[in-house]
């Protein structure tokens, strides 16, 4: 790598690297695991870069390499196993609602299959229209239509059962 792609690189993750960290921490639902995908994201974009400026297709390299690498890493068995179930927490009411809905929102994606919440944050966070999407993913855009219209069912449903719970906690408090 020249001196040239070496600052086209530079420039390149100083621009992009805060929106690829919060898409994948969409996408993995945890701090740790996020900043590890983008880097491998970025370590893969940094093998085939020249050919990437010659294509001009970097942003969406990078994107279908973030997806890719986050489905490969949701295959592995490693990613399933958790030294403990997780706990239920009842956590206290915050008078910040933002954040109780902004965790709210991180969980209920976590409950999602890998693909439906892929497809959920390419077209509602990453706001990519359902062609990029597919592209992205890998798959038609019928098939982006599909997951996201199941994962948003999904998350509707969540969101129901969230709000019935806490009507009867209030009811019965």
């Amino acid at each position: 790598m020249d001196r040239q792609d070496d600052e086209g690189v530079t420039a390149f993750v100083r621009a992009s690297y805060g929106r690829l960290l919060h898409e994948a921490f969409l996408l993995c639902g945890d701090a740790g695991r996020a900043e590890d995908l983008v880097q491998t994201t970025l370590a893969k974009t940094v093998v085939v870069w020249s050919r990437l400026q010659r294509s001009e297709g970097i942003d969406n390299y990078v994107q279908r390499t973030l997806i890719n690498t986050y489905l490969s890493a949701r295959r592995r068995r490693a990613w399933w196993e958790q030294p403990f179930s997780r706990l239920v927490e009842r956590q206290a009411r915050d008078e910040h609602v933002g954040v109780e809905q902004r965790d709210w929102l991180r969980r209920a994606l976590d409950a999602l299959p890998a693909r439906q919440r892929a497809a959920v944050v390419l077209r509602f966070y990453a706001d990519l229209s359902e062609q990029d999407a597919a592209l992205a993913l890998g798959c038609s855009v019928g098939t982006v239509k599909s997951l996201s219209s199941r994962g948003l069912r999904a998350l509707r449903q969540r969101w129901v059962e969230v709000d019935a719970t806490a009507e009867h906690e209030v009811r019965y408090a």
